[in-house]
């Protein structure tokens, strides 16, 4: 579903909606997670309709107060791959489909920009997408094709290398399979275009996609922030990552990177046009740089402007848990959930040549010292695997690594394989997040390793800028922890951007530099595959991956556990952003 969010507590999936018991019964807690392992239902133009269904008891005015440890790595919609400008995207930025959810946590996809989820012919192959009445940017400017149709050439340019890839790799096809900004490399700014073989504007209401192969899965990829529309008369290429133009509810007041960011509501936003979204705060004051020790503080007190405050992906602190659980008026001020992220040490190929090295680290890495330092169970559950128990095809048996019987780490074999390695491979550089909980981590990672015979030179790197940094090629690291979940209920949302040999390029989520021809072959193999024999395949993949090149130690599976103020209402759990639902919140009085 995106990365982690480099300095939270824990991040994205869903189990029960309201999350009120998530995180003392991790059975219960894997079972609750599977909801999100359904398939997500496509939604007519009926159910993609303004306005949302109102959310009992809401009220319109007050401001949000909303803390966050990490400063925003991007604003640009085309560079959102991440959590934390996930949720900011949420209120700024609309796209051609939208995630809905209810209650239970159930997931659908309805039109946003566009009147329905899309219609699909030639075996799945074209998907044709009619944009709504009355869309209009902050600037007062209607929506067409034509923006559209930019927002999806732009994805080509050189300058956006931190989104998702899916569409634009589906777009150029197999021919363009090692790199697919050879379809497109000016990215439409210098004046060449995607034939209309490929996307297709006949006029201003109609945009149609044509694929090499059937893509039944589109109307959630497009759902990504990732996709957000981005206004062809406003776009400043690079600098648009620091005033982006809105098209949602809310819009930029002013914004100090690493400092603050305002929001303000965007009059030009119609919610006849908007099934999901709300406008009832007057706006969103966001602060950087707080801590999740000092978030979690001020929120328990909950004295005067922190009456109106949330946490934005960071979660309670995990020493003052049991403060929180432990008072029931403040514990009822609290979202829980399990997630479908599955936190990894990742290791660089590149610098990491030799399996006996990978495979020893995940022998010793210690699962239940890192889990203790996120919450206990109220943060995660050791993961013996590459998938969450929020994936289709979950096996909560597969553990080659023997994680489960020995979470604290298997300190006799690892120690007895380093002292088989050379000297030369038992130095390893570690890159770890200088936010609260990159450092307990760090702790954790530098004690286990040691502890068999490793030496790690730990590498400070700014949390805001985390992902971009370890997502460089030719980064001077061996090893960092990442965080992954699956984008919609499939596997291959999981294998394919985090191992795909096809995307080791700067910006790709292959933090590990995989490389491997066979999971090449697997992937290709599951995506011309119906969902019953690709299951099958993605499997074995990810047996492959874990057993035969390594490329990271499965580490544990996240919870969140997130507080905000008593006079904030709309509270849940949210299945799409796997974070409090930020679509429905508002200021009691």
């Amino acid at each position: 579903m995106v990365a982690i969010a480099a300095g939270s507590l824990a991040l994205t999936g869903c189990s029960e909606n309201k999350g009120s018991k998530s995180g003392t019964d991790s059975k219960k807690d894997q079972k609750e997670a599977s909801v999100q392992s359904k398939p997500v239902t496509y939604v007519d133009a009926a159910g993609s309709t303004g306005p949302a269904a109102e959310v009992p008891g809401a009220k319109s005015g007050g401001t949000v107060q909303v803390y966050q440890e990490a400063g925003l790595s991007h604003l640009d919609p085309g560079q959102i791959y991440v959590s934390d400008a996930g949720q900011v995207a949420n209120l700024l930025f609309r796209r051609l489909t939208q995630f809905q959810e209810d209650d239970k946590g159930n997931v659908s996809v309805a039109g946003d920009l566009a009147t329905d989820s899309g219609k699909s012919s030639d075996g799945g192959k074209t998907w044709t997408f009619t944009l709504k009445d009355g869309v209009k940017d902050a600037n007062g400017n209607a929506i067409t094709s034509a923006d559209v149709r930019h927002t999806v050439e732009r994805q080509f340019a050189k300058f956006i290398f931190d989104g998702p890839p899916y569409l634009q790799t589906w777009l150029a096809g197999n021919k363009y399979a090692s790199d697919y900004r050879k379809l497109l490399p000016g990215g439409g700014f210098d004046g060449k275009h995607l034939p209309a073989s490929v996307l297709d504007t006949p006029d201003a209401k109609t945009v149609i996609f044509h694929f090499d192969t059937a893509r039944p899965d589109l109307p959630q990829t497009l759902a990504m922030a990732g996709y957000a529309v981005v206004p062809a008369k406003t776009d400043t290429k690079e600098s648009y990552d620091k005033a982006p133009v809105a098209t949602g509810p809310y819009k930029i007041a002013s914004y100090k990177a690493g400092k603050s960011l305002v929001l303000t509501k965007n009059t030009n936003w119609d919610p006849k046009t908007d099934s999901v979204r709300h406008q009832y705060p007057d706006g969103f004051n966001f602060t950087f740089g707080i801590t999740e020790t000092t978030q979690t503080k001020r929120l328990i007190a909950d004295q005067g402007d922190d009456k109106n405050a949330i946490q934005l992906t960071g979660g309670v602190e995990s020493t003052q848990i049991q403060d929180v659980i432990g008072n029931p008026a403040v514990n009822k001020r609290t979202v829980k959930g399990y997630q479908p992220y599955v936190m990894q040490l990742s290791f660089n190929l590149d610098r990491v040549k030799d399996i006996k090295v990978r495979q020893a680290i995940t022998y010793a890495v210690n699962s239940k010292s890192l889990i203790a330092g996120e919450g206990g169970a109220y943060g995660g559950d050791v993961a013996p695997n590459y998938f969450a128990p929020t994936l289709p095809g979950y096996e909560a048996s597969y553990d080659p690594y023997g994680r489960l019987k020995a979470p604290q780490g298997n300190i006799a074999k690892a120690t007895e394989m380093v002292k088989a390695l050379p000297a030369a491979e038992k130095k390893l550089v570690f890159a770890y997040s200088n936010s609260e909980a990159g450092q307990k981590r760090k702790v954790a990672i530098e004690d286990a390793l040691t502890k068999v015979g490793f030496e790690v030179v730990s590498k400070e790197v700014d949390s805001a800028s985390y992902y971009e940094q370890i997502g460089k090629l030719a980064n001077p690291y061996d090893m960092y922890i990442t965080g992954w979940g699956q984008d919609w209920p499939s596997p291959g949302t999981v294998i394919t951007p985090v191992y795909d040999p096809a995307q080791v390029t700067d910006g790709s989520p292959n933090y590990a530099h995989v490389k491997d021809p066979k999971v090449k072959e697997l992937i290709q193999t599951a995506l011309t595959q119906d969902p019953v024999e690709a299951a099958k395949t993605w499997k074995e993949a990810e047996h492959y991956l874990l057993e035969k090149v390594v490329p990271a130690a499965p580490l544990w599976y996240t919870k969140q556990f997130q507080l905000s103020g008593s006079n904030i209402g709309g509270a849940r759990y949210g299945s799409v952003s796997s974070l409090l639902d930020i679509n429905r919140i508002y200021v009691k009085s």
